[in-house]
């Protein structure tokens, strides 16, 4: 099949959900990655599937994505290792409180409901917690998954449904020519299509400035590292609130044992050589505020580290929707390094909005045309 309704370029959680349902849809469709579904970004993640901390405006997705999270052995046959296990984030300020229960407020009016624990209550639900935590904010609804499961998955469950899917295919050049984009990839030809939807991620930046539409854009690493096995305790991930409502450190277990964690520092990486880094002193540095948050993680192990190539956008929001410029041109990518959650939301809205042209999800933040008002 060299031609079909929709050719989508990037194959992370984003472009493999996005071919899984459109598929759903009816709409025939190519999948080209250069290397491998999910290798990326989509698979060098942390695994957080939550809505809490997230901008209220994004909620609507997070939302919808959660339904999705939750469905996913009937959808793609496969769990991913989704766990419903909650997710909790903890502070040490009253500033810090201040500000958690002020969101856990407001998310309210967008479905999400959080539940507001103070000192002694947070400790007797969850004894391993230090005494520095003052308070914390608990949403019962979120969880993890395991992210090198993810986009695989949904990518086997697109063909499964009659989806092109292309690994190893590097596309070189797309254009458009008449009604249709012409897109080439290294040893295999040209393939066409009158829509394509491009999910590249890190690499979605250099797509989209060849039709005129520059971003701006930086690529990092996230600084991800494991334990060895203990024995499994902690259910809900955690995470440390700052003032700004972000993590400084945030971790897992798995229920094999494993403590997975990272946080927000991150480090050298380039789409250009398509390498990440971990830095030890960030490693260390994240173990020492785990150890912070639960001082019985002082002896513990590190056994591995990793990092991955993640694409940032200058206002902290991807950009997501149809092209300002060119028809039959759309974009997801640029998810600042939390995007696993909403990634199957993300494809099925764009699903929505390519096959109907409208969303029942409000995306309009995040529209290309916003960088063109600011030129």
């Amino acid at each position: 099949m060299r031609t079909a309704d929709v050719i989508i370029v990037g194959g992370g959680i984003m472009g493999a959900s996005a071919a899984f349902f459109l598929r759903q849809r009816g709409k025939s469709v190519i999948l080209l990655e250069r290397d491998l579904v999910g290798q990326k970004a989509s698979g060098t993640n942390f695994g957080n599937v939550r809505r809490q901390g997230r901008y209220l405006h994004q909620l609507p997705l997070a939302n919808r994505a959660r339904a999705i999270w939750g469905a996913l052995p009937e959808l793609i046959g496969e769990d991913c290792e989704f766990i419903a296990s909650g997710h909790l984030r903890v502070c040490y300020t009253r500033e810090q409180a201040d500000r958690l229960e002020a969101y856990a407020r407001d998310a309210r009016d967008y479905g999400l409901d959080l539940e507001m624990i103070s000192a002694n209550a947070l400790r007797d639900r969850f004894p391993y917690i230090g005494r520095e935590a003052i308070a914390g904010s608990y949403g019962p609804q979120d969880g993890h998954a395991n992210p090198r499961l993810t986009a695989p998955a949904f990518g086997r469950a697109a063909a499964r449904a009659g989806a092109l899917v292309e690994e190893n295919a590097e596309v070189l050049h797309i254009e458009k020519v008449g009604e249709d984009f012409r897109v080439e990839v290294r040893d295999r030809g040209i393939f066409r299509a009158p829509v394509v939807l491009i999910t590249a991620g890190a690499w979605g930046g250099k797509l989209s400035a060849a039709f005129g539409e520059p971003v701006p854009i930086s690529v990092h690493g996230p600084q991800m590292a494991v334990t060895e096995p203990l024995p499994y305790r902690i259910a809900p991930t955690i995470g440390v609130s700052t003032p700004h409502v972000h993590e400084t450190v945030y971790f897992r277990q798995v229920t094999r044992g494993n403590i997975v964690y990272g946080g927000s520092t991150r480090g050298p990486a380039s789409n250009e050589t398509n390498r990440a880094s971990v830095l030890p002193e960030n490693t260390l540095g994240q173990m020492e505020q785990m150890r912070r948050v639960m001082p019985g993680l002082a002896a513990v192990n590190i056994i591995r580290v990793w990092s991955g190539v993640e694409s940032y956008m200058a206002d902290d929001l991807p950009v997501m929707g149809p092209s300002g410029k060119v028809p039959g041109l759309y974009y997801a990518f640029g998810f600042c390094g939390a995007g696993f959650q909403i990634g199957p939301g993300v494809g099925d809205v764009m699903a929505e909005l390519i096959a109907t042209g409208a969303t029942s999800t409000p995306i309009e933040p995040y529209h290309i045309r916003r960088f063109a008002a600011q030129g």
